[in-house]
């Protein structure tokens, strides 16, 4: 989110929608390579390492990279040569350039990967995340610089933004390059220790290639198919709104609007949920250990753990959001659209409960071996989504508004139909009082205090630009507190659960000096 700030100051909404729509194309392609093998490489090392099969373990690595490598090229390839098509279908052909210059990073993620899969397998979420890190630093750093460059240099061109769009996606290839480069390095580095497992294993059972590749195919196909079904509401809504404007004779702002939708709305629901992503990810190893060992209490815990987590961090994200829209906005784009972009946010900002909640739960779906189950869900809601969405637009002609309510009721779907199978399959019970009505109470008070907090200080000193940031600011750090002791105080966490979090065990012991936590 942080430097697609400055890019979209630099080149606007429509260089922004050029930019979100080259995305939506590539994601489809991408999830081979950062979602379904990085799950599918850790589920199936997290299996054979519970069972003491480190050489098996290792092997699922070495073939999986060289599945990644074939299927990389073939992705990048298709994303490139198909992004003139792309064009056409979206009604605007500059959206070709930055989906040709984003089409080689699928490679280098599709490698990528495979080692993230690895470590994640052996639980461990560190050489990922460090990876990450420096992945998104250097993205960040090039994606503004680059934008800024080939603005200026192509500030004549009849489009300019579309080669703004075209710098940002090139942040996005340098950054997997920097990151691949450190797993690389981190792997090395632990490459003596991972042999000295390979020698101590003294397991004799040995998969032959065509085995793995059929539990290889097994696991992660069904991870692409709901993902890519999850993805393709994307390609599909700018499809649809492409087409929705130009019958109504405003095709020239087709990408001014997409910006707002997929840049400001989607980028500021999906921070908090990209949360649940990684929670999501990193619960289905642990999920599939005890799955796997029929500890069936234990994985009953974890689900429940995984969901309650989420939740007192969605709800919260999305009550703030709601309240904030406008001075979050201001605040973030101060030199583009307002009033539309904040009425987006409002609107929509329910939608951060309900992706967090499908996601993880999909995540528990997948590790407790219902691997299609999700697909079944995100294509049903797929289906209901475009029903939805066409009246939106075509009956009612609500615009942006249609695209948001129509993301809610899709993420809805889900919802439902996930919780109805994760209670089937998993014979999970759902607790309602702390995992979701509490969390909502103490959210519900936290926003009323956030709303006091910002008009008191902007009446106080008047809006400016500066009294903007520091009434954010001041009201998100207010409301932070009070979400906290509304939470303890009603009851919504524990002890152990608020020594969970990060920094909580100071937290705890505070609140017990205060008798506000209990033992």
């Amino acid at each position: 989110m942080l430097y697609k700030i400055p890019m979209t100051n630099m080149i606007g909404d429509k260089g922004m929608g050029y930019y979100s729509s080259a995305y939506e194309l590539y994601n489809i392609a991408l999830l081979i390579s950062s979602y379904s093998i990085p799950v599918g490489v850790s589920k199936l090392v997290s299996a054979r390492l519970s069972k003491d099969e480190a050489k098996n373990a290792h092997n699922v690595f070495r073939r999986s990279f060289f599945i990644a490598f074939v299927v990389g090229i073939i992705a990048s390839l298709f994303v490139f040569f198909f992004s003139t098509v792309w064009g056409k279908i979206t009604g605007d052909m500059e959206v070709a350039r930055p989906v040709k210059v984003l089409a080689p990073t699928i490679f280098v993620f599709a490698i990528m990967g495979v080692f993230r899969g690895y470590f994640q397998g052996m639980r461990t979420m560190v050489p990922t995340a460090v990876s990450q890190l420096v992945e998104q630093v250097i993205n960040a750093f090039v994606s503004v610089f680059a934008s800024y460059l080939l603005m200026r240099e192509h500030n004549a061109a009849a489009t300019p933004e579309s080669w703004g769009a075209a710098g940002g996606t090139l942040g996005s290839l340098s950054g997997a390059i920097a990151g691949f480069v450190i797993l690389i390095i981190i792997y090395m580095m632990n490459r003596k220790a991972i042999h000295k497992r390979l020698h101590e294993d003294r397991s004799r059972k040995s998969e032959d290639f065509m085995s793995f590749l059929g539990v290889f195919c097994i696991t992660v196909i069904p991870v692409i198919l709901s993902q890519t079904v999850y993805q393709a509401s994307g390609i599909v809504d700018n499809t649809i709104y492409a087409r929705f404007m130009d019958k109504i004779g405003e095709s020239s702002k087709t990408y001014f609007n997409w910006g707002i939708y997929s840049n400001k709305y989607r980028q500021l629901t999906n921070l908090p949920v990209a949360i649940a992503t990684a929670l999501g990810t990193s619960i289905v190893p642990e999920l599939s250990a005890v799955h796997a060992a029929k500890n069936y209490q234990s994985e009953k815990d974890k689900i429940a753990a995984g969901i309650k987590f989420n939740m007192i961090i969605a709800i919260p994200c999305a009550i703030g959001m709601c309240v904030l829209a406008k001075p979050i906005i201001q605040l973030l784009y101060p030199g583009t659209e307002i009033e539309l972009s904040s009425k987006a946010l409002m609107l929509g900002s329910m939608a951060i409960v309900f992706f967090a909640y499908s996601t993880i739960t999909n995540g528990i779906l997948q590790g407790i071996d219902r691997m299609f189950v999700p697909v079944h869900n995100a294509f049903v809601s797929l289906v209901l989504h475009v029903i939805i969405l066409l009246l939106l637009l075509n009956v009612f002609d609500l615009g942006v508004s249609g695209l948001v309510i129509g993301n809610i009721t899709y993420a809805l779907t889900v919802c439902i139909m996930n919780a109805y199978y994760v209670r089937k399959h998993a014979h999970y019970r759902q607790e309602f009082l702390t995992t979701f009505l509490v969390p909502l109470g103490s959210a519900c008070g936290m926003g009323i205090v956030t709303y006091l907090v910002y008009s008191g200080v902007i009446n106080i000193l008047g809006f400016r630009t500066i009294t903007n940031i520091i009434a954010v600011l001041l009201s998100v750090m207010i409301s932070v507190v009070v979400y906290l002791l509304l939470m303890v105080f009603l009851g919504g966490v524990n002890e152990s659960e608020l020594k969970a979090f990060p920094g909580g065990r100071k937290v705890a012991v505070l609140f017990k000096r205060i008798r506000l936590l209990k033992n």
